[in-house]
């Protein structure tokens, strides 16, 4: 038990150090760049492009500050505004496929995949369906009314003190990473030593045939919906390094989770804006499960193809 322990505690201590090295400095970065002049100026950029899908100017606040920090910020500057609750709905959903994009997506480019791929997907299933919803929706022209959410935020003054809070911020980031990471390694460690990975696998193999993967991603699946995208790419590294992921269902697996993760905290702390959550879990899920089995679905297609087309000439040269 104790050796099991401290191969757990070893691994998750080399997980965060992995993902640390991405999440701290891109943490200071966005912090720092948040009190600059360069959010402004893209906000002002976005506000002709959001009208198209249905949003005032001011969306463009909540919109920026939830895909540059984290869905947090989002609310935080939703609730500084009236907004409808269409818009509020609007952006509860694009937020929920791009937040925090900026470190969420570098940590999950760290299992090979490329991440203007992961951000491309993110901002596409972000803007389509805001442009469905509001194309849909006819209703929710009354103003939102938000619950009890703190909107006072104490504003650092100067520079040494923006460059203190990005420093204190991005070291908690880590920290977090670290309680979260390492007992979840152990517990990883537990089951995969007592054989418990093998029977959840098992008994989750038919909904990984849907998607289109083997059923040794599902762990990493399990993680992404229920703790997120950054430590869904944390096991998928360790998946990856020890149970033969092949490259095909560690690009299906992300973007199931790209699509569709931390989905019990991500809608929970939707409720206090006045919106409908249950259609907001829904329309996540759902997106997750059609766009991953469609494009698993083409790639199996094409590998068929490839197949048939490698033993077609291969048959043909043994003829000649």
């Amino acid at each position: 038990m104790i050796g099991v322990i401290k191969r757990g505690i070893w691994k998750g201590l080399t997980l965060t150090w992995t993902l640390g090295k991405v999440i701290f400095p891109v943490t200071l970065f966005v912090t720092i760049l948040r009190y600059t002049p360069a959010l402004p100026w893209l906000m002002e950029r976005l506000t002709p492009i959001l009208k198209f899908i249905g949003l005032s100017g001011e969306a463009a606040v909540p919109l920026v500050l939830g895909n540059f920090l984290n869905l947090y910020a989002g609310i935080a500057a939703i609730v500084s505004f009236d907004f409808t609750v269409k818009e509020v709905f609007i952006m509860a959903v694009m937020l929920s496929f791009s937040h925090n994009l900026f470190i969420e997506s570098a940590v999950a480019s760290k299992v090979g995949v490329k991440w203007w791929v992961v951000v491309g997907i993110r901002i596409s299933l972000a803007f389509l369906s805001a442009a469905l919803i509001n194309g849909v929706w006819n209703g929710g022209d009354q103003l939102s009314q938000y619950g009890f959410i703190s909107k006072a935020e104490q504003i650092p003054d100067g520079w040494f003190a923006i460059s203190l809070q990005g420093l204190e911020t991005a070291f908690m980031g880590v920290l977090q990473l670290a309680l979260i990471v390492i007992p979840l390694m152990v517990g990883i460690q537990f089951m995969r030593e007592k054989g418990w990975m093998d029977f959840l696998s098992e008994k989750l193999a038919p909904f990984m045939k849907v998607l289109g993967m083997r059923e040794n991603t599902s762990m990493t699946l399990v993680a992404g919906l229920t703790i997120g995208l950054a430590y869904g790419a944390g096991l998928m590294i360790q998946a990856v390094q020890e149970d033969g992921v092949t490259k095909k269902d560690m690009y299906l697996a992300l973007i199931f989770l790209v699509s569709c993760h931390a989905v019990v905290e991500d809608t929970l702390i939707f409720i206090p804006l006045g919106i409908p959550v249950w259609p907001l879990l829904l329309f996540r899920v759902t997106t997750a499960i059609v766009l991953t089995a469609v494009v698993g679905f083409a790639w199996n297609r094409v590998e068929i193809n490839k197949g048939r087309k490698e033993l077609a000439h291969e048959h043909s040269y043994h003829s000649v």
